[in-house]
């Protein structure tokens, strides 16, 4: 079972609905979004969506790939735009690791970050720090690119990490390393971020991670000072770039 996978018999499962009927009229497009998206729709649990006129907005948690290649990402952003006049859409999708990650990739497409709030599927955040970084992560992810991610449905074990790179070479630890964790005691989950000098060592804690030998995360490091010279004025400090994707 995945992090955003709702526990047995504690919530019933929604269903999605694509809103697509006769909207055919484009068959390649209608086969190309079946093959990629909607192949599996009754295995897809929206954990959020938002429909604007045309545009519609989902974050989808895909219950398929647990069944697939081990680490791959279980949630779905999907953006779809109708026309009903000619009968057809357009669609892009992305598979993410979590879903904050999914909320940015469509806040960034035109969703209202205020409409895309996640149902209460999955296991809560544990914890405000977890609210926080998550509210970061869908907020100011355009600043981060994903490298690598691996999400582990072990139930002894359930964990998913994400090592992101800074689109601003200034930025401070250029490298994060984010780790969502799963108590299943509690049925809580808590997500933490770490920073890292190079890929290495990042894509490193993150295998010493998921063979359960990982110390703890390296804070991430503030942004160096300028320093001036002395008697001139101190310059407003701008704002720093967002931490996390």
């Amino acid at each position: 079972m995945s992090p955003t996978d709702p526990a047995p018999g504690r919530k019933s499962i929604p269903q999605v609905d694509f809103d697509l009927d006769d909207l055919d009229a484009d068959e390649e497009k209608y086969l190309d979004f079946y093959r990629k998206v909607a192949v599996h729709e009754d295995m897809l649990v929206p954990l959020a969506e938002h429909h604007d006129g045309p545009h519609s907005y989902y974050v989808l948690f895909d219950r398929t790939t647990t069944w697939g290649h081990p680490g791959m990402p279980q949630v779905l952003a999907v953006h779809l735009q109708r026309d009903r006049e000619k009968r057809t859409f357009s669609f892009e999708h992305a598979p993410l690791p979590l879903p904050a990650m999914a909320q940015s990739w469509l806040i960034h497409r035109g969703c209202p970050s205020d409409a895309i709030a996640l149902a209460p599927l999955g296991p809560p955040p544990a914890d405000e720090a977890t609210r926080a970084l998550e509210l970061r992560l869908a907020g100011d992810g355009d600043h981060y690119a994903m490298g690598y991610s691996y999400t582990s449905d072990d139930p002894d074990d359930m964990v998913i990490v994400v090592a992101l790179r800074a689109l601003d070479e200034r930025a401070p630890s250029p490298f994060r390393v984010v780790v969502e964790e799963v108590d299943t005691e509690t049925w809580t989950h808590t997500l933490r971020e770490g920073g890292f000098d190079t890929l290495g060592e990042a894509l490193q804690w993150c295998d010493d991670r998921l063979a359960g030998e990982a110390g703890p995360l390296p804070p991430v490091r503030p942004a160096a000072a300028v320093s001036r010279p002395a008697g001139l004025p101190k310059a407003p400090a701008p704002r720093p770039p967002g931490r996390s994707r």
